[in-house]
């Protein structure tokens, strides 16, 4: 599996890095930071939950 991330409609407004700190990370500079662009599988329901609540519809998983 792994995350993309649409850095142009991302907000960095951190609601995926509340559902899966391990994976993402908004810094002090305000930007978003993926920790690992290929999670593993058992982190799969906090990837799908933090595509769904992504308000600007900027993250997808492929694979």
């Amino acid at each position: 599996m792994k995350i993309n991330v649409n850095y142009d409609l991302c907000e960095a407004n951190a609601i995926c890095m509340a559902v899966a700190p391990e994976v993402f990370e908004v810094r002090d500079d305000d930007n978003l930071y993926l920790l690992m662009d290929e999670p593993p599988e058992e982190l799969r329901p906090k990837m799908e939950e933090a595509v769904r609540r992504c308000p600007k519809q900027a993250l997808e998983i492929e694979g």
